[in-house]
This record gives C-alpha cells, structure tokens and sequence, in this order.
C-alpha cells in the first residue's frame, strides 16, 4: 500500500518518474511515457492519485502539493483534475483543492463537486461557495444533478434552507442522492415534519431508495411518528431488495418502535439475517419505553444467550424494564454486563442507573452513582432532584438544586417539574406556589401542562379543590386526561361528589375507554353509600365494552419477577400466602385494626368486603415476600395502580409486626413503610 510519492520531471525528454514507497518498506521506480502516451495513457498517474483518495490511505499534504506542482506544468492538469482535486480534499487541504480549481479554464461537472465539498468543510464556507456558484452558472455544467446537489449541501450546511430548497427546485429530474440531500438538510435543521413532507413529494415523483436513502427517510418518519409515510418507504426498500440490510431494517424497527407498534417490530427483528447490538438495543428499548417491561428484559436475557454484547441502549432499556417492574436485582446483573466507568462517564447509562435505584427505592445507591458521575449534564441533574422528590427527600432536593446553580448548571423546565413533584408528594404547598411563581418571574420559563399538572395535584390533595379547578379554568392550554385525573383524585381523597361528577364527564369524552375514570368516580358513590348510582355506574361501563384496569402488584425473588392480581390463587404458595395474611390480620386486630371496608366499591356484606380487602395484589405480594426471604431484608413491591387507604394502613402494621421495611411503589409516589409508620405521613 502506498504510504509516500515523490514526482520528478525531466522536461528535455518530456517523461516523468514517480518515486512511490509503500507500508512494506519497498521503494518502486515508475517511468511515465511521454506526454503524447500520457494524454491517453496515465495510468502510473492516475493509480498515484488514486492512492491519494482512498479514504484508508490518504497521501500526505506534502506529497500531494509535490504532485500539484509538477502537474501544473504539464498538459495532463486538465485532465487529472478531478483525482488531484479528490486528492487534495482527501488530504485536507481545501485551499488548495479551490486554488487548483481556480486554475481550471473549463471545470466541468467532476471538478464542482469535489470543490463545493472542500468549500463545505472550511470554517466560513458561504462566501467560497457563493463564488463557485457564480462561477457555475456561466458554465454549462450548471444544470448537472450532480453540481446542484453538492450546491444544495452547502448551502444547507450554512443554514440557508430556503437557498437550498431553490436551488433543488432548478433540477428538472432530481435523483436519489438529490432528494436524499434535501431531506438530511431539513433533517439537520430540525424542521422534520418538512423533511417527511418531501419524503412524501420524492415518492409521488417516483424516487426508488438505496439503503442510505431508506435510513434517512425512515429516521426522519420516525422521529415524528408518522407510520403511515414510514411504512410507504419500508415496502419500497423491501421491493428494491435493501431490507435485509441491518441499517434499513434496524431504521424500520426504530420506526415501528417509535409509532407503538411493537408486533410489527419484532415481526421486522425476528427476520433480520444478521443483527448488531443497535438492533438488539432498538427493541429492548422500545419494548420499555411501549410498556412492556417483562418482555424487555425477555429480551435482553436472550441477548446474553446469543452471545451479543449490549450497547449502552440496551443497557438503559433493560435499566428501564426493572425500574418498572421494581426488579431492582435484575437491574444489578445488567449493570455487571457494563464496565462501571462507562456509567460514570455515559450521561444516559448513568441517569438510567440513578432513575432505577430511586424508583426501586434505592434512593442511597442513586446518591452514590450521581456523586461519582464524571459527566453530570442537565439530565443527570434533573434525575436525581426527581428520585429525590418521588422517595419524600424533599430538603436534600432544594439543596441539591442550590448546588447545581453553584455549579454553573442553568435550570430547566424539567428541573421545575422535579421541585413541583418533591412539594407534592410532602403537601408542602407555600413552597409550591412559590417554585411555580419563581419559575416564570425569575427563570423567564413557561410552564407547560405538567407543570400545571403538579400544582392541581398539590392543590387537590391539599383540599383546596376551588383553586385547583380556577387554576385548571385559567391555564393557556386545554387540560389534558393528566390534569383532570389530579383533580378528580383530589375530589375523591375529600369527597367532593360534585365537582367529581364535573371533572368526570370532561375526562369521558377526553378518553372514553378509560375505566379508571369510571372506577374513581363509582368509589366516590360508594363512599358516600350511594350504591345504586354506583350500579347504574357500571351498567354503563358494561354498555360501552369499558373493563376495569385489573390491579397488579410484582415482587422480584431469586431473578424471576412475580405477579399478584386480587384474589389470585394461581401461584404455586397460594395456600401458604392465604394463611400467611390469615395469621397477620389476627395480629393486627389485637392492635385495634379494622379493615377500611368503605374502600370496597360493591354494595356486600361487610365480611365479604374484609376478604376482599384481606386479597389485594400488594398484601399478597408482600406474603408471599415474607414466606420466602429471610428475617430483616427489605421487601420491595411495585404495583400499576395507586395504594387504597385500607392496605396502606394495613402495611403499617405488618412492617411493625414483622420489623421489616417494606417499599411500595405505586402509580402515584413511593411509600417506605418502617416501625409501623409510612414516609409519606399519610399523604398521599
């Protein structure tokens, strides 16, 4: 392979040697033929300048000057000017690459490419590139496809779109690459609803995708979640032969992911002939991200089988499936699978570590993974003030958000969200008001709609249902199913019926199928023993095909995740978990318990109601933990919807009963039960 080449000319005999050395050591001497042989036949040459512009073996700046000068004295300038110039923008030399082309009486299509590439890549490249544009159009080769795409790049590259746009307009028959230029620019500009908006213009104008086309366009439709468009581009590259490509099909996997459709995903996955860990990474994540966390670590399990070793994707998806499920032991057998320095020093590894030890209730492992990170960008921040909130550490918050201003990081919205979480999560609400003031008057940052969805939450638990719903009625957007749902929660924890029944019929049409609406409300009319509206109630959810969220609670024990469901009696303990609550509710009666039974949304027997109550997925979970994990471990439970009033008093007692600390995690917050007391004071 070439390494180095010195030209030498002998002008008395008009021929040229080439001293060419190469990676082995050999020096080879290369006699060219004269000038009228080397018009035609320069090949020595030609191989010279060629190893000049292969990209694993540039020639070096000083050897391709050699060559620009002693071709400039021959007639063989013109035409080599084109692998020179190559050679030249291969070498890094831009400025030398649009001086020779300076040089050129008559640069044709080959040259202005090449010369609109070197002009991209200087630090100010509008002014050259303005020039060569000038300069083109006095040539014919000004309509060629070719010199307007690069034209195109440039000009994109300058943030120019509109240029751009009109400079693609000017091609009478834009190829692949050219439509393909265009979309990148819009993509790099961020505009990428115009970008599919062309996607869709190229395929109505017949374009047929290569593999780098199919990539771009299907990123730029997944990036918007526009299935439709992407799925009209993943037929095309299976017609043109390109799916099977690990890019193209791991872009349409992405794609599928992006848009919820994770069937048509794994159906893309499964027929891939060779998949990367960008692939394995896409659907780990996607199926965390889609809700789907036991299928993700399925996955990610599968993985390990297959030898694969995960990227930092995988990690952080498989990460996010135990957050989830609360599998806080499968999440440390992910993170020995990763060099720990990669967690220090990756800021989406480390947040994804910091995010599943809080919410597996881990808050000290999450302190210490964010205090040794050496990259903490505004993420890692923000996801530590959140894990702080959610677990009830709301004065280490506050003060973790003075340390980061001291550190020159700025506050963002996010970082609000965190704050307005940690005040109502400790019903601190002066403290609220105050973030939510301090917010726009001294941070100059609009709330957006979660930011609302925080303050109605704290307002509502609090009581204060009449400024909750002013402040719902004066918000600049529309609430959304988030905000009512705070609202409505607030009405039921103060029996507010009416204002229920309002906030109800506004999330009904927002999301008709929603049971948990109905469910809300129909514990509302319980309470209050309205039972026959609380019938006709669900009459009406029968009508309209509406099932009731089943409640789910899951306990991880020796890396398997089990789930409980109320009532269930399908696992292998049932009967020892079933005598294990029967001997723990003998207990608690003797310390005065008595089951909350107006929880119990069904007109029954009050002593239906306590077996009811007695078989909640969280008390069997937490059975089951008792039975086989020994004296003193901590007990952790994640469960998919929030903590009755009955079992949070319940939970109280058997952590004091069995002198264990028992983590429940709801859809709400976290509860750390110890010595018969709750972290959240009861407020939740």
């Amino acid at each position: 392979m070439v390494v180095f080449a010195v030209a030498a000319l002998n002008v008395h005999d008009d021929t040229a040697r080439f001293i060419v050395g190469t990676r082995e050591g050999c020096i080879v001497a290369i006699d060219a033929p004269p000038l009228s042989m080397r018009i035609k036949k320069n090949n020595c040459v030609m191989r010279l300048l060629l190893a000049g512009v292969a990209p694993t073996n540039r020639l070096p700046p000083l050897t391709v000057k050699l060559l620009h000068a002693r071709l400039l004295r021959l007639d063989l300038l013109a035409a080599l000017s084109p692998l020179l110039l190559r050679a030249l923008s291969s070498s890094s030399l831009h400025l030398h690459a649009l001086r020779l082309h300076c040089l050129l009486p008559n640069p044709s299509h080959l040259t202005f490419p090449i010369a609109l590439k070197s002009a991209s890549r200087l630090p100010h490249p509008l002014r050259a590139g303005e020039q060569l544009h000038a300069r083109s159009l006095k040539l014919p080769s000004h309509t060629n496809p070719h010199v307007l795409t690069s034209l195109l790049s440039l000009y994109a590259k300058c943030g120019l779109l509109h240029r751009a746009q009109r400079v693609f307009d000017e091609m009478p028959h834009p190829s692949t690459v050219s439509w393909t230029a265009l979309i990148t620019a819009y993509m790099d500009a961020g505009d990428l609803r115009e970008a599919v908006h062309v996607v869709r213009n190229a395929f109505a104008n017949g374009m047929r995708p290569d593999s780098f086309t199919a990539v771009r366009v299907l990123t730029a439709c997944a990036r918007v979640a526009d299935l439709a468009t992407g799925e009209t581009v993943w037929r095309a590259a299976e017609q043109e032969g390109i799916a099977q490509s690990v890019f193209v099909a791991t872009a349409a996997v992405d794609l599928y992911v992006k848009c919820g459709e994770m069937a048509k995903a794994r159906e893309v996955f499964d027929k891939m002939r060779d998949k990367d860990a960008v692939a394995w990474g896409a659907m780990v994540g996607g199926y965390a991200s889609n809700g789907h966390p036991r299928e993700a670590l399925d996955l990610f399990l599968a993985m390990q089988a297959e030898g694969m070793k995960p990227d930092c994707y995988a990690v952080a998806g498989a990460l996010s499936a135990c957050t989830r499920l609360g599998a806080l032991d499968l999440g440390r057998q992910a993170i020995r699978m990763v060099d720990w320095d990669e967690f220090l020093d990756n800021p989406v590894l480390g947040t994804a570590l910091i995010d599943m030890y809080a919410k597996c209730g881990s808050t000290v492992e999450a302190w210490v993974v964010f205090q040794q990170m050496r990259k903490k960008d505004i993420i890692v921040w923000n996801a530590m003030i959140l894990g702080l909130g959610m677990t009830g550490h709301e004065k280490i918050a506050f003060a973790l958000v003075g340390q980061m201003e001291k550190s020159g990081v700025k506050l963002n919205d996010n970082t609000f969200i965190g704050l307005l979480c940690s005040c109502t999560h400790t019903g601190l609400i002066q403290d609220g008001r105050r973030y939510f003031h301090n917010m726009t008057k001294l941070y100059h940052i609009s709330p957006r709609i979660e930011h609302y969805g925080c303050m109605v939450d704290l307002l509502s638990r609090a009581g204060l249902l009449q400024e909750a719903h002013q402040l719902v009625d004066d918000m600049p957007m529309p609430a959304n199913a988030v905000i009512l749902g705070a609202l409505l929660g607030g009405c039921k924890i103060h029996r507010n019926t009416e204002l229920a029944e309002h906030v109800l019929k506004q999330l009904i049409l927002l999301e008709p199928w929603n049971s948990g609406n109905y469910v809300m409300l129909s514990n509302i009319y319980s309470n209050r023993g309205r039972w026959e509206d609380a019938a006709k109630l669900r009459l009406d959810m029968k009508a309209k095909g509406v099932e009731k969220v089943p409640a789910c609670s899951w306990v991880e024990f020796e890396g398997k995740v089990h789930e409980f469901r109320v009532g269930d009696k399908s696992h292998p303990l049932s009967d020892q978990i079933c005598k294990k609550l029967d001997e723990l509710g003998l207990e608690m009666k003797t310390m005065g318990y008595e089951p909350t039974t107006e929880v119990v949304m069904f007109d029954v027997e009050d002593e239906e109601k306590e077996h009811t109550l007695v078989h909640h997925s969280e008390k069997l979970a937490i059975a089951f933990n008792l039975l086989v994990t020994g004296p003193g471990e901590t007990i952790r439970v994640t469960k998919n919807l929030r903590v009755c009033s009955d079992c949070h008093t319940a939970i109280k007692l058997i952590s004091r009963i069995t002198h264990r600390e028992i983590i429940v995690r709801d859809n709400n917050r976290f509860h750390c039960f110890r010595d018969g007391s709750c972290s959240c004071n009861d407020y939740w």
